[in-house]
């Protein structure tokens, strides 16, 4: 039986704010990890007066100390969005190699278990379809996409050295597209982009042509697979997304629809090395987890909406 405390690093962004959550909810007592590059105490703020947490604000390129017992160490930190890992590159590859060298240490130093957030990244713009574990990926080394890939497969690497060399017990989670509240407006990812531009009127800007796709997982869903893996005797990569695939241009007409934007469609050009299809094989999560998703992708957009119309000014229709 694990020690019922866990640290979390990156835990004040998006996902990690949600994976503190659903762990205390569990029973779990947490420790916050994050220096706030990307994420904000905002999305940890209703957590700070309970006694099983505790923030701790760190630069995880630095080596860290927690004291007391850790049962698990779940490392999240990491720019994740485009717009945050274009703007920060050597920070995402810094804390991608030394801040998971520094997570692994200190897993190492607490006897805990290390699962690493990895990313459907790790594949690229795929060649196979859907994508299962086994799959290794194609992967431009050098492109504007690659300080995010890169480190994130140079983190799995360096977590599979640690179980095989040093006999730390690890997992990796390969998490796809996640959404759902608490998502920044200025994200730059898909969903949040759309949304924010249909409650304030603007047209939604589609990449390419449109016919690009993703899997789109609510991020309750996420968090449950990711500790699913946790509590698990799997050392991964498990990945964790939605099997539900959708159009760019489907996606933003959905949002047109669920929000009653009058908003239109314009189309821009699509980035380099933007993938042009993106959807889990999940059978691994379904056979070693018994994970799959719960939240419908119409129920988790509304709750994210709903979220969403309470950070933004909205523009409602006549």
């Amino acid at each position: 039986m694990r020690h019922p405390r866990a640290v979390v690093t990156g835990g004040s962004g998006f996902l990690g704010s949600h994976l503190c959550e659903a762990l205390l909810a569990r029973g779990i007592s947490v420790v916050c990890l994050d220096n706030l590059l990307t994420g904000t105490s905002r999305n940890i703020a209703h957590l700070a007066e309970r006694r099983d947490f505790r923030f701790l604000r760190r630069d995880l390129t630095e080596p860290v100390h927690v004291p007391g017992e850790v049962g698990y160490v779940f490392h999240l930190a990491s720019a994740a969005s485009p717009a945050d890992y274009l703007r920060l590159p050597i920070q995402t590859l810094e804390v991608g190699s030394q801040g998971t060298r520094n997570a692994l240490d200190l897993a190492e130093a607490k006897g805990a278990r290390f699962v690493l957030a990895s990313t459907s990244e790790v594949y690229g713009d795929p060649l196979v379809h859907p994508q299962p574990e086994s799959y290794w990926g194609n992967v431009n080394p050098v492109g504007p996409r690659s300080v995010y890939d890169e480190a994130k497969r140079f983190g799995e690497a360096l977590t599979s050295a640690f179980r095989h060399a040093r006999g730390l017990d690890t997992a990796i989670v390969r998490i796809f597209n996640s959404y759902g509240p608490r998502m920044r407006p200025d994200d730059g990812r898909a969903i949040p982009t759309f949304l924010r531009q249909a409650l304030t009127g603007e047209d939604l800007t589609v990449t390419g042509d449109g016919t690009q796709t993703r899997s789109i997982c609510h991020v309750d869903d996420t968090v449950r697979g990711i500790i699913a893996l946790a509590t698990a005797d799997h050392p991964g990569p498990v990945n964790i997304g939605s099997p539900y695939e959708v159009s760019m241009a489907g996606l933003a007409r959905l949002i047109i629809e669920l929000t009653g934007s009058r908003s239109r469609l314009r189309f821009i050009d699509r980035p380099e090395d933007d993938p042009r299809v993106r959807r889990p094989d999940t059978a691994l999560a379904e056979k070693e987890l018994g994970w799959r998703p719960r939240v419908s992708v119409e129920e988790g957009l509304r709750a994210t909406i709903e979220w969403f119309e309470g950070q933004l000014p909205v523009a409602r229709p006549a």
